[in-house]
């Protein structure tokens, strides 16, 4: 078994580094190159900005390819609790950018000719009590009310047509749900980013900004300087480096994935419409399969952070879930274990905006795979100062109270989610 994504490790790899020394600037210098941090530099690069992309490791080499590989509409959160908090008119505005952040990965696709397995298999939400069906009801219906989606229920008697398994008790199926291999589609990015000519850098860490007023920023990194006439920060809360300002407002939070080796006959017969699935628990799982019919299997399973011997402790807990919800499954061989971490932001909505004359976006809170991509594309406009409207903007974005960026409550939420999950 291999403790690494399996995403990363069947990825074709990217050639399209820049080879040369650190130019002494840019217009704009992009940190990060995740699918956010890619995404804005492919429309930069294609307005013909001369934009440069520092990464402190390999492309895609933390969320974005450490994912589940679910690519499907819709917030953290149902549209009726988002209806309760926001009001109609934020809520709808903020399920249609999830929306259109689906479709604007597909366009990419085509546009690029990323060769990543992208499929609409559609993405099936599963109670994982009775009780919890009653929450699939509401949100079917307000988004049918609401937004005229061709949303549909099913009975646990449905759901049992469409999955091995008696655990569940009813789903909510939105067809509009996608997938696609997170390395092909990163390495893709990366690529067609460099052929419209942004220079990408990695393994070139950033250790401190200079404001030199306006826009502008001296950028030191581990392979000398450059200065920006404008920066973007696509590194979400990264622990490495200067962005602490971001640290004390997004919270780290684990997220485990094992694969499993190819299993054709099984998958068709323990999931044959290969969809995206995800359970109703707070400890509970996500999970979907290959073009070359292997399972992808996630959860949360602990409440840590990520690192070969967490992983390998949450491994097992994801192992046990498998066999119990898929027993046709137990015995399957695993080739893949990895860890990720999640940022997520207290009411679990990205963040978009300017800090001190910094543009940044992030914390996807665990649905980053389209939005970023979204997110990317859309933060390259507001710095060149192109009308854009931003969904995710903030008037105020206060620091979590009593965190300074490390999060010693963790193990405490562990056992206040698990608690939710056996009495609620």
């Amino acid at each position: 078994m291999k403790l690494e994504p399996f995403w990363l490790d069947t990825a074709p790899a990217f050639t399209a580094g820049a080879k040369a020394a650190l130019p002494s600037r840019a217009d704009i210098v992009v940190i990060g190159a995740g699918f956010t941090g890619l995404s804005a530099a492919r429309t930069l690069a294609q307005a013909g900005a001369d934009v440069v992309v520092l990464e402190a490791d390999r492309i895609q080499g933390e969320a974005s390819g450490r994912n589940g590989g679910h690519c499907s509409p819709g917030t953290a959160q149902g549209l009726a609790d988002l209806i309760d908090k926001y009001g109609i008119d934020k809520a709808k505005r903020y399920n249609g950018a999830y929306d259109d952040a689906v479709d604007f990965v597909e366009r990419m696709i085509a546009e690029e000719g990323i060769a990543c397995d992208f499929v609409r298999h559609g993405k099936l939400k599963l109670a994982s009590k009775a009780k919890h069906f009653a929450g699939l009801v509401r949100n079917h219906d307000a988004m049918r009310k609401h937004l005229g989606l061709s949303v549909e229920l099913l009975s646990a008697t449905d759901v049992r047509k469409e999955i091995g398994s008696e655990a569940f008790h009813g789903g909510l199926l939105d067809h509009r749900g996608a997938q696609m291999h997170m390395g092909k589609f990163g390495t893709g990015l990366a690529m067609a980013a460099a052929g419209h000519g942004a220079r990408i850098y990695e393994h070139t860490a950033v250790t401190k900004l200079t404001d030199l007023g306006g826009d502008r920023h001296r950028i030191t990194t581990t392979r000398g300087e450059i200065e920006a006439g404008r920066v973007l920060l696509a590194t979400g809360r990264s622990d490495h480096g200067p962005f602490d300002w971001w640290q004390r407002r997004i919270v780290p939070v684990g997220s485990f994935v094992i694969v499993t080796e190819p299993i054709p006959d099984l998958l068709d017969q323990t999931l044959p419409q290969r969809r995206n699935y995800v359970t109703s628990l707070n400890f509970g799982n996500y999970f979907r399969t290959t073009a070359d019919h292997r399972l992808v299997w996630g959860g949360r399973a602990r409440f840590a952070r990520s690192n070969p011997a967490s992983d390998l402790k949450s491994g097992k807990i994801l192992r046990a879930s498998l066999s119990e919800l898929l027993p046709a499954l137990k015995d399957v061989r695993i080739d893949y274990c990895w860890g990720g971490m999640v940022e997520a932001t207290a009411d679990r909505l990205p963040s978009a905006g300017k800090h001190e004359g910094l543009y940044y976006v992030g914390a996807y809170s665990g649905h980053g795979t389209q939005m970023s991509v979204y997110m990317g594309d859309l933060m390259a406009d507001v710095v060149m100062g192109k009308p854009r409207e931003n969904p995710w903007t903030r008037e105020d974005w206060p620091a979590l109270p009593g965190y300074a960026g490390r999060a010693w409550f963790l193990p405490l939420a562990g056992v206040y989610f698990r608690f939710k999950d056996i009495f609620y």
